[in-house]
């Protein structure tokens, strides 16, 4: 008998802002986090938890990113991306490239806004993630 290993998606909220889309894995303790950002599509995957389960997501994307400029941040309460749009400006009105609903994944309404009618937004989550950097350059959550 053949045993296959079952792979649970991790729970997922999403926003969109005019440079960045962020999505929040919500994983707590994680460990062997791996992130890969291509060009159409975001992979994911961890363990997580005390009782260590095996987390994987893979996204097709909405629209393309830029891969070198798109990073992530683990916490101990869960792994936070910044995926940087390659047409900033664009609004994306889902994260997937398919219609369907993912069970896994939902809008982050707590820090969803309608960024197109706004002129002067700034990009505070973008910049909040590099000053988290620097300030956690002892810290093993640094970005790739």
């Amino acid at each position: 008998m053949t045993f296959y290993e079952v792979l649970q998606p991790a729970t997922a909220k999403w926003y969109d802002r005019r440079e960045a889309v962020f999505i929040e894995f919500c994983i707590e303790d994680s460990k062997d986090v791996q992130v890969k950002f291509d060009k159409t599509k975001l992979d994911f995957s961890c363990v997580g938890g005390t009782d260590n389960i095996k987390h994987h997501n893979e996204v097709d994307l909405f629209e393309s990113i830029d891969p070198n400029e798109s990073k992530h941040k683990r916490t101990d309460r869960s792994v936070f991306c910044c995926l940087r749009k390659a047409e900033p400006g664009k609004s994306w009105p889902r994260l997937t490239k398919e219609k369907t609903k993912l069970n896994w994944l939902s809008v982050d309404f707590n820090n969803w806004k309608d960024w197109e009618d706004d002129s002067d937004e700034d990009l505070s989550s973008f910049d909040r993630f590099s000053e988290e950097e620097s300030a956690d350059s002892d810290d093993e959550s640094k970005f790739s």
